[in-house]
């Protein structure tokens, strides 16, 4: 015989004869679940990778890569923005003043990070310019005190182009009528719409009006940076503002940004292990599969024996059976999930076309499609765990497979 003796027989075993139709609906059940929960964890990991890339995308087209601060503000910023110009992969740098406060409107307030911003040079770093849904950038002009908000901010505040709103900073002006918290009106003059977070917490005003409210005039806070890819900027921005001084600091959008992108990171962590009990359910019924056929071939076990073959022998008969069922519900859940990951955003258009509805609202959530991005690497490791658990569940019924006694086993046949 060719084929080694455990292999032939346990591939054998895999397709059971007709009076063990309850054990073959046992296998096939075990390989349907395999598939199904690999498949599924392949199509889920593909839509938070997809989710991952289109915040990456959306936030950091209009976040700057990096930021470069010093502690009391920069007065001649243009010459250390030419500085750090020159610096690899660097592109643009701008000046930028930020701080915290309260912005109210009808009698609603939210809580806002408030940007003083140049928006010429601006363009330069973000596109924010470009998602603009009403009015424009240019109308920050210095002294006009106007301000542009995202487009949920505006919508929660109940503001449109050419409203008034106050923004309240956390401090107190002392006056012989009382103690009264600082405040300065503005008036709407655009709103953008990116599709993310900081549709919901960013406000941009002139950067001279900014410094003047941060009493900081004629300084600017620090610079932002923009690189040739967002993926250089990592690591190398607090080295960048070293190299300006001892005062100086620095911190690149994985550090402004971390948070959320560490959140989305848990997310897909936490649902790819859920998602893995359902591979740990279907190698459990390859475990019941496996017991249900060790005690109905006892005899054949008992026959085996006497021929010649050896407890190892007899338990890789039973871990060839129980593998392949486990290896062909992987590789068909895995081929199966890579088809749809490659094609789920088409699939779920074409639904969305026959229903004539739209699953995702662009008024609700930040993207309008669901998107997928398919990576080798995470369909490799689920693919190999979902067959090392198809394996260590042949273990059990195996071993105990290879303890039968041949003269237990005959002796009432």
């Amino acid at each position: 015989m060719l084929k080694p003796v455990p292999l032939y027989i346990g591939l054998r075993y895999v397709a059971a004869r007709r009076r063990q139709q309850f054990i073959s609906f046992i296998n096939g059940f075990s390989l349907l679940g395999m598939a199904l929960g690999v498949m599924a964890l392949i199509v889920v990991t593909s839509v938070m990778n997809g989710f991952d890339r289109e915040l990456k995308t959306r936030i950091l087209s209009v976040v700057p890569h990096g930021f470069v601060e010093r502690a009391g503000g920069l007065e001649d910023w243009q010459s250390i923005a030419e500085s750090l110009r020159q610096q690899p992969h660097v592109q643009a740098a701008s000046p930028f003043v930020k701080g915290f406060a309260l912005l109210g409107a009808g009698g609603t307030s939210h809580g806002v990070e408030f940007q003083g911003v140049d928006p010429v040079a601006l363009r330069d770093v973000s596109t924010v310019g470009e998602h603009m849904v009403s009015g424009s950038l240019d109308a920050l002009q210095p002294r006009s005190y106007n301000i542009v908000l995202g487009r949920i901010l505006a919508r929660q505040l109940n503001a449109i182009v050419g409203d008034s709103v106050v923004l309240t900073l956390p401090e107190v002006v002392v006056t012989p009528a009382g103690i009264f918290p600082r405040t300065k009106r503005f008036t709407v003059a655009g709103i953008f719409s990116v599709g993310a977070q900081v549709d919901q917490g960013v406000a941009l005003v002139n950067i001279e009006d900014a410094a003047r409210l941060l009493r900081m005039p004629g300084k600017v806070q620090g610079l932002q940076l923009r690189f040739d890819d967002m993926n250089n900027a990592l690591g190398r921005v607090p080295t960048y503002a070293a190299g300006l001084g001892d005062d100086f600091s620095g911190e690149d959008w994985s550090q402004s940004q971390g948070s959320l992108f560490q959140a989305v990171k848990m997310e897909k962590t936490v649902v790819t292990l859920m998602l893995m009990i359902i591979v740990a359910v279907a190698a459990f019924n390859i475990v019941s599969a496996l017991v249900l056929m060790v005690a109905d071939k006892r005899s054949d076990i008992a026959v085996l024996r006497t021929l010649g073959l050896t407890s190892k022998q007899i338990m890789s008969v039973f871990v060839v059976q129980g593998s392949a069922i486990g290896i062909i519900g992987a590789v068909s859940g895995a081929v199966l999930g890579t088809l749809i990951a490659f094609n789920l955003t088409d699939m779920v258009t074409w639904v969305e076309n026959l229903l004539g509805a739209k699953i995702f609202d662009p008024r609700v959530f930040f993207v309008s499609f669901l998107p997928s991005e398919f990576r080798t690497s995470d369909a490799v490791i689920v693919l190999t765990a979902a067959i090392l658990m198809s394996l260590l569940a042949t273990l059990f019924p195996a071993w105990r497979a290879s303890q039968i006694q041949p003269a237990e086993a005959l002796r009432y046949e």
